[in-house]
This record gives structure tokens, C-alpha cells and sequence, in this order.
């Protein structure tokens, strides 16, 4: 069979073997990769851009060990491959586990292109492992290609040959050329098995890592002041000249709200660097197999635990990763789970809000972000229901690749600055402008602007808490498109916040709970419907204003604080009562086993 121009290539092979790598040198894409299960959670397409395949489209597909497959990213790749049974196909299979995943590739490939892709063969050989490539392709019938140590140009043309090649009887064969790599767990596994090491080892990295982060003085403090200093000492008095509009324009619009948003950069991109080294080390996925039986306490598996970091960098890549979970029931308990993880974008909120009421940002954001977790969990325990069998392999250990890693950085970096270069800013300037003028569309105090006009009735929903304030309750709102948009109409608004402590942190609270952005409801959408994503956000919303009243009379007048909570438990209750009505009965009582 000949591959034509513009025909389908299907990346196929088991998780965590390279799809998503070879991907990226074949198409120059950022596909989003890790060194765990269930990275890639749906179909990714993209042109290939390297030589003899430029042109071509390729198909990364999710991780699929069988036909017979259970989780829901499997079943989504055995459809596909069921609806393309001629499709030409790229098989991705690691040097180590070529074993297990020949079967699978032997009966894909019957009247298929295809050509065989070899991955990690460093951590193959290192183990004692040994293949005869030549002798595999020849028992084969197929093409063998090694992926390590080649760059995209290269693969791209030894897999256009192959694919043009004509295949004979594949057959599944490796007596004698394939000795397998030792069994048994290294020191290093052993010892991170051991979860009297491990999960210290875990809460160790996590408090190092907000240390330099936030803690005043430490490397994200620093840069995060420098870049304050840029737009304020440096940027804002290059328009001191202009005329009133044009100043107010510069300096109010853009220089305030941008620099308030953009200093917070160094801080969330030490963030992601530690989420990036969690996951390339292999780490992680040996924290979720220690954590499983907590986890299955709180009807979820360890393999929840995935979803939930990636919930520290963003709520809506963590939402489509939860589509790699082995059941519907807990995808949707893990999907309202996730808004009260604290992501990235409300990082600039808590810091804005730190100072207010607590003399040193880190321990603020600290219990913040324990504040979060304790939620999240108490809403797993009361949604919680018996959970299926639990599958997982773990990931290799290895040390992550430096370029890799800045790559990964640089991409998130990019990322971030062009949602503030395009959606944060064409909503600050927007708030800026109704903020300036009123109808008539003269300059004129935010008091007497479109926005005070329109936004009026607002201010009652924050009056419990100390703040009857149009402004506090239209940034409250702004935060439902991007969680930045807060800081920025504090900074445009106020340069700062102008309440007590008490106020403060109650606003904290409710930013910690409320409903996630735009982006992280559809992406719900994708996953359980617009009708239970329109619900789940309509009810965090309702339950975090009833929060946020609760922190704040606790602190202020702690005899109301009783009738908000009562208010709060009715709320609990009735979420429950819906939950029960939409997910249905499940019964299953099945002993989980790892692998």
C-alpha cells in the first residue's frame, strides 16, 4: 500500500510510549507531553512539516493497551481505529515493553501503511535490555524505526520510505533476538514506593517551592518586583506629557492593569517549572499509586491525583485530563473537584489580597492553597460513591531533559502572554473605557461612568462582607472570563485593595470557590454537557458567596456566621440530592489492583 498525499497518519501505540513527542518533530507542534498515563485525552491533529511527509496530516491518538479496552481515552482510540480500519498508521511502542504491545500492533497493522517506531532506547539498554532491530523487521514484515537521537527531518523521511514499502504477513515473533530489561525495582523506586518517604518527600518540594516562589525576598519576589518597577517607574511616567485622555489611556488602561497581571509572570512560571519537573521525573505517577487508597476513600482512584496537579496550572487542561480516568462517575466528581484546586491565573488575586491580611505573602498563599485543598476534598468526600477497578503503569524514573523542560517553560510563558496580549486586555480596555466616560461619552470619574450606571445593583452582593462597592462586585464578575481580570480592575480601580483584612479575606474565599473562567466551563462542557457545566458553575457560585459570608462574619460577628452556615449545609444537601439524581445508581463493588 502507498501513502498518499494528504491522507491520515494515525499515531497509535500504548500511554506514555512517545506519542506526543514524535509528534511534535514531525508536525513542530506543542503537543502537550509528560511521563505519565493519559497526557494526550483526545484526538490532536496537525500538518507534518518535516521533509517527505511535509503535507501530510497527522492523527495522535490517545494510549490504548488492547481492543478490549476500559478507560474512556481508550475507548475513544478504538473507535477511531475501528472507523479507519485502511488508515495508514505510525505504531509507537517503547524498546522495554515491546512484548506487551506486539500483539496489539500485529493486528492493527493487517491491511494497513505502517511502520513500527522504537522509543527509549537508552533506558531500555541501560537496564540489561537487548533487541535485534534488523531481525524485528525482517520477522515482522514491517519497517522498524528507532526514534532516540533523531531529529524530525530525519524520522520524517525514513517513515515516508517505509510507509511506501510493501508489507508482507505480519507476524508477532521476538524468541532470540529480544531479551527483556531486569525486573525488580531499582533503590530508587523501592525507596520512592515507600510512602513514609515519598509523600514527606512530596509536601517537602510543594512548601519548597512556594518558598521561592512567594516568600519575600526569595527569586519570585525579587523579579516580581522588578517587573512592577518596570511599568510603573519606568513605563507609566513616559505619558506624563500627554493630553488627559491619552494619559489616563496609557497610564490607567494599560500600564495599571497589564503591569498588575504580567509582574505575576516570574512567580507563575516558577510554578510550572516545578509541575514540569514533578511530571518528567516520574514522580508522579508513583505518588499516585501510594495515594490510591486515600483517594478511594474520597470515591476517586489514584489516578485522580494527575488531574488534581495539573489543577495547580490550569483548571481547564486539568478538566480534559480527567477524560484519562477508567470511569464516567468519577471524571465528574474529579471535574468538581478541581475549581477549588487554586490554579495559576487566581495566583495574582491571592497575591493582590495577601497584603491586606497577612504580613507575609507566603504563608497567605500558603493557606490559601491548603484552604483550596481542604475544600476540594470535603466535596470528594460528599460526593463520594464505591469506585471501579484501578489500573496503572508506572512511568520510568529518569531525570528530565534540560531542553525538554525549557521548552515546556517557554511554551507555557508564550501561552500566558498572549491570553494577556489578547483576551485580559481587550477586557481592560473595555473597563477602562466604560469606567472613563459616561454616555455622552465625555471623561469623567469612575463614579459617574457607564459602568457605575450599569454595574450599580451589583454592589449589594458584597455588602455582607464590608464592601457594598459596584467596583469589587464588577471585578468579582470580570473573573468569570479569566481569573487575571480581577487584579487588573484592582489595580485599575484602586492600584491595590482599599478594605480591611476581614473584607480581604473573604474576597479571597470567594475567588478561592466561585465558579472557574470561560475557558475551564467549556472545557467541562466538552466533558459532561453544557447543561451539568452550566450547573456545576451556577452552584459554585451560590456556595462561594455563602463562603465568603461565612469567613467574614467569623471573623467580625461570629454570632451570623451560624445562620450562613445552616444556609450553607441546606446548599450542601441539596447539591448532593442533585448529584445523586444525575449520576444514577453504582453499585459496583470491585477490588482494585495496581499494576
Amino acid at each position: 500500500m502507498n501513502i498518499e498525499r494528504g491522507k491520515t497518519l494515525l499515531l497509535v501505540g500504548n500511554p506514555n510510549a512517545g506519542k506526543s513527542t514524535l509528534f511534535n518533530k514531525l508536525a513542530r507542534g506543542h503537543a502537550r507531553v509528560g511521563n505519565w498515563h493519559g497526557v494526550t485525552v483526545g484526538e490532536l491533529r496537525g500538518r507534518a512539516r518535516r521533509g517527505a511527509l511535509s503535507g501530510y496530516t497527522l492523527c495522535d491518538l490517545p494510549g490504548i493497551y488492547s481492543m478490549d479496552s476500559l478507560s474512556m481515552e481508550e475507548k475513544f482510540t478504538r473507535n477511531v481505529l475501528r472507523e479507519r480500519p485502511e488508515a495508514p498508521m505510525i505504531f509507537v511502542a517503547e524498546y522495554a515493553t515491546l512484548d506487551r504491545s506486539l500483539p496489539l500492533f500485529t493486528s492493527l497493522a493487517k491491511g494497513r501503511a505502517c511502520a513500527l517506531v522504537l522509543t527509549k532506547r537508552r533506558l531500555f539498554a541501560r537496564a540489561g535490555g537487548k533487541l535485534d532491530v534488523s531481525a524485528l523487521a525482517g520477522r515482522l514484515g514491517v519497517p522498524v524505526i528507532e526514534a532516540e537521537g533523531k531529529g524530525g527531518r530525519a524520522l520524517a523521511a525514513e517513515i515516508a520510505e517505509a510507509l511506501k514499502k510493501p508489507h508482507g504477513a505480519v507476524r508477532g515473533e521476538l524468541e532470540g533476538i529480544f531479551v527483556p530489561p531486569r525486573e525488580g525495582l531499582s533503590r530508587a523506586d523501592r525507596l520512592l514506593l515507600c510512602g513514609w518517604f515519598s509523600v514527606p518527600l512530596f509536601v517537602l518540594l510543594l512548601g519548597l517551592a512556594f518558598f521561592v516562589t512567594f516568600a519575600r525576598g526569595m527569586p519570585g519576589d525579587r523579579m516580581k518586583g522588578g517587573v512592577e518597577a518596570l511599568f510603573s517607574d519606568v513605563l507609566a511616567p513616559l505619558f506624563d506629557g500627554f493630553p488627559p485622555v491619552a494619559r489616563s489611556f496609557f497610564q490607567n488602561g494599560l500600564c495599571a492593569s497589564l503591569g498588575s497581571v504580567l509582574c505575576f509572570l516570574p512567580q507563575i512560571s516558577l510554578l510550572f517549572l516545578f509541575l514540569t519537573l514533578l511530571d518528567e521525573s516520574g514522580f508522579l505517577s508513583r505518588l499516585a499509586y501510594l495515594t490510591d487508597g486515600f483517594f478511594a476513600r474520597l470515591g476517586l482512584n489514584g489516578r485522580a491525583v494527575f488531574s488534581l496537579v495539573m489543577g495547580f496550572g490550569c483548571t481547564a487542561a486539568a478538566v480534559l485530563t480527567t477524560r484519562g480516568l477508567d470511569d464516567r462517575h468519577i471524571q465528574r466528581r474529579t471535574i468538581l473537584c478541581l475549581p477549588y484546586i487554586p490554579c495559576s491565573a487566581k495566583l495574582p488575586v491571592f497575591l493582590t489580597l495577601a497584603a491586606s491580611f497577612f504580613p507575609e505573602p507566603f504563608l497567605a498563599v500558603v493557606l490559601l492553597y491548603a484552604l483550596g485543598v481542604g475544600i476540594s476534598v470535603c466535596v470528594a468526600l460528599l460526593l463520594r460513591e464505591e469506585t471501579p477497578p484501578f489500573l496503572m503503569e508506572l512511568a520510568p524514573l529518569k531525570f528530565p531533559d534540560p531542553v525538554f523542560v525549557c521548552k515546556a517553560l517557554c511554551f507555557q510563558v508564550k501561552q500566558f502572554i498572549i491570553k494577556v496580549g489578547t483576551v485580559i486586555l481587550a477586557f481592560f480596555l473595555l473597563s477602562w473605557m466604560l469606567s472613563s466616560f459616561d454616555f455622552s461619552f465625555r471623561l469623567v470619574g469612575a463614579e459617574e461612568s457607564m459602568l457605575a450606571a450599569v454595574c450599580g445593583w451589583l454592589k449589594w452582593l458584597f455588602a455582607p462582607i464590608g464592601m457594598a462597592d459596584w467596583r469589587i462586585a464588577y471585578a468579582a464578575l470580570s473573573g468569570l472570563v479569566a481569573k487575571e481580570n480581577i487584579a487588573g480592575a484592582l489595580a485599575m480601580f484602586y492600584g491595590g485593595f482599599p478594605y480591611g483584612a476581614a473584607s480581604a479575606f473573604a474576597f479571597a474565599v470567594f475567588v478561592l470557590t466561585c465558579s472557574p473562567c470561560v475557558s475551564s466551563i467549556s472545557a467541562t462542557a466538552r466533558e459532561v454537557g453544557w447543561g451539568r457545566a452550566l450547573l456545576y458553575a451556577a452552584v459554585q457560585t451560590g456556595t462561594a458567596l455563602l463562603l465568603s459570608y461565612a469567613a467574614y462574619f467569623a471573623l467580625v460577628k461570629p454570632a451570623l456566621a451560624l445562620p450562613v452556615g445552616a444556609a450553607l449545609v441546606c446548599a450542601i444537601v441539596l447539591l448532593r440530592k442533585n448529584h445523586e439524581t444525575l449520576s444514577g445508581s453504582f453499585g459496583r463493588q470491585l477490588k482494585k489492583f495496581h499494576r
